[in-house]
């Protein structure tokens, strides 16, 4: 592939021509004299002049950066997500139902879709065209899984739920089990936590992926709903009634407890937590490892954690935080003197 096909194919402006057709792609340190690599952090321009690499792709400020063979684009590292993807198309599996599957007589399947060993589909299920469902996953009854969409080996879809087109969803992931409900009864030292039956749906959209062992709870009453092109890392846990709007994205191990509302275009760092009952505005980014405890209601960058330092530092500095009520307390009696005095 010479960047003329690029061009043809996703636009941009190319500059100079590789000698050979291009074989894929790498990073700057390491990629090959027959790969395209990218250039969209600053802090790579020094490695950029010793790469092997047969062609770069680039922003509209550094065109002029190299006397390699490039292209110009706006957005390079999305440009060069895009070149990746045409290196390494999805590998579709065979259609047909595998003889290993268990096919509820009431489900629907289209022709085109591909069910993979061992897979269980309930009743009045639907299958879109050309999606694929892997090996031992279960598909609940009245699941809809859009066309086009890919469900990975061991995915556990519960009833009533649907999945939109051209969505991801990867192993290990668990969408539609109850959400964490309980009524608490108890009379001094009797009493038990009441179940609250969770009634509600999860409702994922299109172009969406879901990262490995992630689990998205429904609703108890109304649904779990999942807006189009949100990208859910590993091991995030999405309480129910949560809400999360369109292109929104959300790093590994994230906590979001029960009727959370996460607006559009929001990016989440890994480890952050929500503690519930709140709402993220559109365009909020929220650093890694942070605790949101409140709604937050002006797009920008939230951050709420110690940075790292020494142990015997943060000993240090944990025994003053643990001192700031009582030291805000006699700076009010300070004031409060001081203002006496003036009075008098």
């Amino acid at each position: 592939m010479f960047l003329r096909d690029l061009i043809s194919r996703l636009g941009g402006e190319a500059i100079g021509e590789v000698e050979h057709p291009l074989d894929g792609i790498g990073t700057v340190e390491a990629a090959s004299g027959t790969q395209i690599t990218f250039l969209a952090n600053p802090k790579y321009r020094t490695a950029l002049e010793h790469t092997k690499a047969a062609a770069v792709i680039v922003g509209l400020q550094d065109r002029d950066i190299t006397s390699r063979p490039r292209i110009i684009a706006a957005k390079p590292y999305a440009y060069f997500a895009r070149v990746a993807q045409l290196f390494h198309p999805v590998v579709r599996s065979v259609s047909g139902v595998h003889a290993s599957a268990v096919v509820h007589p009431g489900a629907t399947i289209a022709a085109s879709a591909g069910i993979a060993e061992f897979v269980s589909i309930g009743a009045n299920a639907t299958i879109g065209e050309r999606a694929q469902i892997g090996a031992g996953t279960v598909i609940g009854e009245n699941v809809n899984v859009g066309a086009d969409s890919v469900i990975a080996a061991h995915v556990t879809i519960y009833h009533y739920c649907r999945i939109g087109m051209r969505s991801i969803i990867h192993s290990g992931v668990v969408i539609g089990a109850d959400g964490f409900g309980f009524a608490p009864d108890f009379q001094e030292n009797t009493g038990c936590w009441v179940k609250i039956p969770q009634k509600g749906r999860v409702i994922i959209g299109d172009d969406c992926e879901i990262g490995a062992n992630t689990t998205i709870d429904r609703g108890a009453i109304e649904d779990t709903v999942i807006g189009n092109d949100v990208k859910l890392d590993n091991q995030i846990q999405v309480g129910h009634n949560c809400q999360i709007g369109d292109h929104t994205v959300i790093s590994g191990c994230v906590g979001i407890a029960g009727s959370t509302k996460i607006g559009r275009r929001v990016m989440v760092g890994g480890g952050a937590g929500f503690t519930g009952h709140m709402e993220v505005c559109d365009g909020a980014v929220i650093s890694a490892m942070t605790l949101v405890t409140k709604s937050i209601t002006v797009p920008g960058m939230v951050t709420g954690v110690l940075p790292q330092m020494k142990h015997e530092d943060w000993l240090k500095n944990i025994a003053h935080l643990r001192r700031l009520d009582k030291l805000a307390n006699e700076i009010k009696e300070i004031k409060g003197i001081h203002k006496k005095g003036s009075a008098s």
